[in-house]
């Protein structure tokens, strides 16, 4: 049985500080909009700004991160993100989903997006745009609360009740109304096999939202379509129609994955 002193000792032994403080860095301008400048950002880590010249340099070099020369300010580039889509189960599924979420947006001439759970959050993976004119859609890499969206009550409505209280451990609590609707809403969305509800952050919108699933029987992600009701276009499909076929493509795509394998 280890003693505190010895894990201490494998603590230590095992540090790398330099690396440390690139992820802290990174993990610092995931959160940032706007950039941190580098004095700014050895104020938050607790580091000199020497320590951070030294970090920052690397990065750039390394393409991970951006300077803005009219106002100094780093910011994240977009590699992190290509880099994770490098990752062979990300890149299957988008893989897998990417043309047959076209095919259903050029059908029903609705955009649709794809989401997963990343670090506490819904992380869009993959988002596709309707032939119209007018379309509403979500960025791509977008990082969304899952309180706020149809997908993360699809993503999380099948976990078991400890991978459920480890997400919330993760996403926190708070806000206190936004935490309690979204956990009455997951006993409905699994009974249905769907979510679909008004927007909670634009009006007019109708998200629906089905769950993608693993080989495991795991809900390893969630297609959803904004849905807006249009009144011109060559194609006019309502709600349910909208609905209807995207469970289908759900259902297809969990196939194509395994799912039901077991």
């Amino acid at each position: 049985m280890s003693t505190n002193t010895e894990d201490q000792t494998d603590d230590e032994k095992y540090r790398a500080p330099a690396l440390s403080k690139g992820l802290d860095i990174l993990e610092l301008l995931a959160s940032e909009a706007d950039g941190r400048t580098q004095v700014d950002i050895a104020k938050q880590l607790g580091r000199t700004t020497s320590e951070i010249f030294r970090m920052l340099m690397v990065l750039r070099q390394r393409g991970y991160v951006e300077l803005n020369d009219e106002d100094d300010r780093y910011h994240l580039t977009t590699k992190m993100f290509e880099v994770a889509h490098r990752h062979p189960p990300i890149r299957r599924l988008t893989s897998i989903a990417g043309d047959a979420m076209q095919r259903l947006a050029d059908q029903v001439n609705q955009s649709m997006h794809l989401g997963i759970i990343h670090s506490g959050r819904v992380l869009v993976i993959a988002q596709v745009d309707c032939p119209d004119n007018n379309i509403t859609a979500v960025r791509l890499g977008a990082h969304i609360p899952i309180f706020d969206t149809a997908s993360g009550r699809v993503l999380a409505a099948w976990k078991d009740p400890g991978a459920l209280e480890a997400l919330f451990t993760e996403t926190g609590r708070e806000p206190v109304e936004k935490y309690e609707s979204f956990v009455r809403d997951l006993p409905a969305v699994r009974e249905k096999g769907y979510c679909e509800s008004p927007s909670l952050t634009i009006a007019g919108v109708q998200n629906i939202s089905v769950p993608v699933f693993d080989f495991s029987g795991k809900v390893t992600a969630a297609i959803t379509i904004p849905f807006i009701h249009r009144l011109t276009g060559t194609t006019i499909a309502t709600a349910d129609e909208c609905r209807d076929k995207l469970v289908a493509l759900g259902a297809d795509i969990s196939r194509r994955l395994g799912a039901g394998a077991r």
